[in-house]
């Protein structure tokens, strides 16, 4: 063991060596110097420790959030996928389907709910692994409600087209005689000069003129209201109820087919072209009737005409002639 040595100082006063003697209570001081300046360095050690280097349940927990943002941004990516898909449709719903169909869009309350809301990941930080969980279920049942209601929206547009089709069968949308060259339109709709009291009346249909017994077709689908005479003016006349709003009557028949109650369709012999009734030459009076309105007819032979034909009829139609009832 190494002997420690003593120290000497050189008195100038006295020209000796003397022995330098060390207070306890300096020797103290020294020994909790050492002391503070060791635990201070050893919380400086400890604490960059802690800052810079995870302990190992640390690291785990780390691990497990990462590996929680990894797992969440996966998900939110395929969510955000759907969420496109699903926007993609509801835009068409709204602006293509349901224009079509007139029928009105749902409303953006209804589609995504009241609540609906994002996580952002810049927020894991402070948020707990239920949390997120939480978050996630609360995006996807928000997801599913859409696809709910997006489904719900389809049957629904599904029954549109049944009823478009049902419709567009029932619209009276073609010529009531045989009329390929349009030369039987002999009066159109609006005012005219009376046949037989020779003053300017509001003439309510067209006058197609042909020979008797030419047959008479329903212009749509639609059932009998009425099949008898009638002595006010229209003589054997047919009346049929399309749906829809739609009606349509012809007049002046010299025989009636049809039946009350009886469904025809578009194209169905009805009857026969006469001159019964106020009527002063064979022909077919033809009306249409929308919500209990006489409208002009001449704007429903959409199935019967070509753009250059329609310009024609209107022409014809337009020409202030006399009437033939």
């Amino acid at each position: 063991m190494k002997r420690r040595e003593k120290k000497y100082v050189y008195n100038v006063d006295t020209h000796k060596f003397e022995k330098v003697e060390v207070s306890w209570r300096t020797r103290l001081l020294r020994v909790l110097g050492f002391v503070s300046a060791s635990l201070v360095t050893a919380g400086i050690i400890v604490a960059i420790a802690f800052r810079f280097i995870d302990s190992p349940g640390e690291k785990k927990m780390r691990t497990n959030m990462n590996n929680i943002r990894d797992e969440y941004s996966g998900v939110q990516a395929q969510i955000d996928d759907l969420n496109k898909s699903i926007t993609e449709l509801e835009n068409r719903d709204n602006n293509i389907y349901r224009t079509i169909f007139e029928a009105a869009p749902i409303p953006d309350s209804i589609r995504y709910g009241k609540n609906y809301s994002r996580i952002d990941p810049r927020q894991f930080a402070n948020l707990r692994p239920e949390e997120v969980a939480e978050q996630v279920q609360e995006e996807i049942r928000q997801l599913k409600n859409r696809i709910v209601v997006q489904q719900r929206s389809d049957d629904t547009i599904e029954h549109l087209v049944k009823s478009k089709e049902q419709m567009l069968r029932s619209i009276p949308a073609i010529q009531p005689i045989s009329n390929k060259d349009l030369s039987h339109l002999a009066s159109g709709f609006g005012y005219r000069i009376d046949p037989i009291y020779k003053t300017v009346k509001m003439h309510t249909g067209l006058d197609f003129a042909t020979a008797i017994g030419t047959p008479i077709y329903a212009t749509g689908d639609g059932t009998v209201t009425e099949a008898d005479y009638d002595a006010g003016g229209y003589g054997n006349h047919v009346v049929i109820n399309h749906g829809f709003g739609y009606e349509s009557l012809y007049g002046h028949m010299v025989r009636i087919k049809a039946r009350v109650g009886t469904h025809v369709k578009r194209g169905e012999v009805i009857g026969w072209v006469g001159s019964t009734g106020k009527s002063t030459g064979p022909h077919c009076h033809y009306e249409v009737i929308k919500n209990g309105e006489k409208i002009n007819p001449v704007h429903y032979f959409f199935n019967d005409l070509t753009a250059a034909e329609y310009d024609r009829m209107l022409r014809i139609s337009a020409a202030g002639n006399q009437a033939f009832d």
